[in-house]
């Protein structure tokens, strides 16, 4: 018997088995790859809603937790993820600048927000107000990270590469039984994929459709992101990340071509030089109404849980929200309610398992 058992293999999942294994946990892991928002996510880190000038939630105790974690997964995989990349928000009126020197003077959001403007030098850019700096920023290649992890894991026996059938899976008082799987206790972390689990499925995860776009365009020569009414990531090579959409009815991770008008006819509002679009990817984020993380125990199987729920901001959230669901299992503490299920099980759950 083994005392975990994870389901998914996405950021929540990863994060999670290294939870496991600082801890001197034996586990296996389940997963068939269908989830791709931990895949084609930029992967930026940025503690700071553009949009609106305002800190992200919780996003310095995240922070502080995502980049040892980071580092410390590098060493493991000996992989480059973490690039150090500023963000750079383009500002569109001196009334936008005024309001970034108000935001940057709020206590919570003064070690994030440079008070300098920064001007443009770029001819390939338009951006006649300039930029504001937000601080302590990067971009974690989330498709190195899944790939060599899922690699990792397979060197030690550790992972299954199959799709979950529920029908397989008995509860015991003693754990769970999985075909020839015995374990203490179940993660599911499968992102999306909640939606199909005949266990959560009563949770409101909505998922929100992300498509992202990689253009070639060696005439741009920026090493910063961008953000204006979109991203642009550099990834290296004359290559950038254009995106993100965000629809809420279509929930396939097929690239569609009005996403692909939408990001473009935005890009051209700022860029000024010859791109080629050379790569076009979609995935569902796990994103929840109130914006907060789904973690917990299920309300009647006590060895089963979720860890699920990361939105946009799974790189940062990943790390923070395993610890608190390790910490809840293995040493009785209490999760944050504004991240525990149990906000949503007594209204929405009603046992049919």
């Amino acid at each position: 018997m083994v005392d975990y058992l994870v389901v998914g293999l996405g950021l929540a999942g990863i994060s999670f088995c290294e939870q496991l294994q600082k801890n001197n946990k034996t586990f296996k892991v389940i997963s068939d790859d269908s989830q791709t928002s931990s895949i084609v996510a930029g992967g930026l880190y940025n503690p700071v809603i553009l949009k609106r000038f305002t800190l992200a939630w919780n996003a310095k105790e995240q922070l502080e937790l995502a980049k040892p974690f980071y580092i410390e997964l590098e060493k493991k995989l000996k992989t480059k993820l973490d690039y150090k990349v500023s963000v750079h928000r383009k500002f569109a009126s001196i009334e936008e600048q005024n309001l970034w020197f108000e935001a940057a003077d709020k206590n919570a959001l003064q070690p994030f927000l440079s008070t300098k403007i920064l001007k443009n030098t770029n001819v390939a850019v338009d951006a006649p107000f300039g930029f504001g700096e937000v601080l302590n920023t990067g971009r974690i290649d989330t498709h190195a990270l899944v790939k060599k992890y899922a690699e990792y894991l397979d060197g030690y026996e550790l992972l299954q590469k199959e799709v979950f059938n529920f029908d397989d899976l008995k509860c015991t008082a003693a754990g769970i039984n999985y075909k020839t799987i015995e374990a203490k206790r179940i993660i599911f972390a499968t992102g999306y994929g909640l939606k199909n689990n005949p266990y959560f499925n009563y949770l409101p995860l909505n998922g929100t459709k992300g498509e992202l776009l990689t253009i070639n365009a060696p005439e741009l020569k920026e090493e910063n992101v961008i953000k204006s009414s979109v991203f642009t990531i550099p990834m290296g090579n004359d290559r950038y990340r254009v995106g993100a959409t965000y629809k809420w009815k279509d929930k396939t991770n097929t690239p569609t071509v009005e996403a692909k008008e939408e990001l473009l006819e935005k890009l051209d509002t700022f860029l000024k030089c010859k791109y080629k679009v050379i790569d076009h990817k979609a995935g569902i984020r796990p994103t929840v109404a109130d914006r907060r993380p789904l973690l917990g125990r299920h309300p009647e199987f006590v060895n089963m849980y979720v860890l699920n729920g990361f939105g946009s901001r799974g790189v940062m959230i990943a790390p923070y929200a395993s610890a608190q669901l390790f910490k809840y299992i293995e040493n009785d503490t209490a999760l944050p309610t504004e991240i525990d299920i149990l906000r949503f099980t007594k209204k929405h759950y009603n046992s049919s398992i």
